[in-house]
């Protein structure tokens, strides 16, 4: 039988597929979704910029878990802001596959560091893994050292 083909996934679909080893994960979230026929490219394959979006929205899911799409909270008192984002592709998504996107904080003190594993549910295996660092600025649009209280508490309270 041999040894388990790489970014396979073992057991069922609700195991949260392929834990990173050693890695917090502070909150998890996830998204479902189909492979929209304006996402791929000649070859029937997702185009490499299109994983951003799907990250952008498991993102929004990850925030909206922890209350921190309150408008009171964000964009009055505080912004984030993208600082450095990375892919690692792994496996194709195609038309009409369907994909699971999980998004959970990594590390919340100084910034927002989210991982992401995007999944190919069609074919059972890792499509990518990715992560993202956003940094916060007050009203005055200054970069702030450490994550705000308020924020770290609401996502606290969600875990």
């Amino acid at each position: 039988m041999g040894p388990p083909r790489r970014g396979a996934v073992s057991g069922s679909a609700e195991e949260g597929a392929m834990k990173s080893p050693g890695r917090s994960r502070l909150r998890e979230t996830s998204i479902e979704h189909e492979v929209p026929f304006h996402d791929v490219d000649v070859t029937n394959r997702v185009w490499h910029g299109h994983y951003y979006k799907y990250l952008e929205m498991a993102r929004s899911a990850l925030f909206r878990a922890c209350g921190l799409e309150d408008e009171q909270l964000i964009p009055r008192r505080f912004g984030l802001y993208v600082i450095e984002t990375h892919c690692r592709y792994v496996f194709p998504l195609r038309y009409s596959e369907r994909m699971r996107v999980s998004a959970w904080f990594r590390d919340v003190e100084h910034r927002l560091a989210i991982d992401y594993e995007v999944t190919n549910l069609t074919q059972g295996r890792r499509a990518a893994r990715a992560h993202t660092l956003l940094a916060t600025v007050d009203r005055e649009g200054r970069m702030l050292l450490e994550t705000p209280r308020e924020i770290r508490e609401r996502i606290a309270t969600t875990s």
